[in-house]
């Protein structure tokens, strides 16, 4: 008995290393999955989240382990790896939300659908972030996803926190980039709108006692929705060439 006894506690003794280094993996995975799009969407089951974070931590773990320390003092500086990880993937989606927001204004669409409580997206926003989350996931967005975390350990080292100017450098980095990318793909209906725009000034100037506003609304509103339905293939094309530029340097934004 007091064989078993020593026996267990030895084992006991080699499996903690390996499970404080897995720990390790899982907060780093767990962190990333919490924000990355697709899998960590609020709208999400908690348990569907948790499994996804599980799996991809089986995914990981075997190729990172060796580079993993059994030291729980690394835990603040792996939640913040898979943060920035995690973060970097979602500001492709805050740049489609960014657009379709703009592209709403533009064409009177959003007053026209847009949510009554909340703050809800307009459906321009909407119908473009869930048409970005198919091709992207059908584009291998899972397999990417996989395949930064196993490389993350190359460019963030286990345990390595970076400094607070390197962190802000990089945020203001990919915050620039999604605004500029949102902007881009915008680009086409704030010109209609700045065109419709101009031509209404000019007809209520020509013709002051026509209402051309009541004329006009409904033809801007229709322009924007054929509009849409031509661009949003080129939308979605430019958005991930952007996202698989961004996957070839993720922290190109770091010094």
């Amino acid at each position: 008995m007091t064989g078993l006894v020593a026996g267990l506690a030895a084992l006991s003794g080699l499996a903690e290393p390996l499970i404080r280094s897995t720990g390790l993996v899982f907060v780093r995975v767990g962190t990333a999955v919490a924000v990355l799009p697709g899998f960590g969407e609020q709208n999400l089951p908690a348990r569907i989240r948790l499994a996804v974070a599980l799996a991809f931590t089986a995914i990981v773990t075997p190729a990172v382990l060796p580079k993993v320390p059994a030291d729980v003092s690394a835990l603040p500086a792996e939640a913040i790896s898979g943060l920035m990880i995690g973060l970097g993937f979602r500001f492709f989606i805050f740049a489609l939300q960014t657009a379709g927001t703009i592209i709403g204004q533009s064409t009177s669409i959003a007053q026209l659908f847009g949510g009554a409580m909340g703050e809800a997206q307009p459906v321009t926003g909407n119908i473009l972030t869930m048409a970005a989350l198919a091709l992207a996931l059908s584009a291998g967005l899972h397999i990417h996803a996989a395949e930064l975390l196993i490389l993350s350990y190359n460019l963030l080292p286990a345990g390595v926190l970076l400094p607070a100017l390197d962190l802000a450098q990089w945020g203001l980095a990919q915050t620039s980039r999604a605004f500029a990318l949102a902007f881009t793909l915008a680009a086409p209906f704030v010109m209609g709108a700045f065109l419709y725009n101009v031509a209404l000034g000019i007809i209520n100037r020509a013709l002051p006692q026509l209402a051309v506003s009541f004329i006009g609304a409904p033809a801007l509103t229709l322009g924007g929705l054929v509009l849409l339905a031509i661009c949003a293939p080129v939308i979605l094309s430019v958005w991930l060439q952007a996202f698989d530029l961004w996957l070839a340097n993720p922290l190109s934004g770091r010094p």
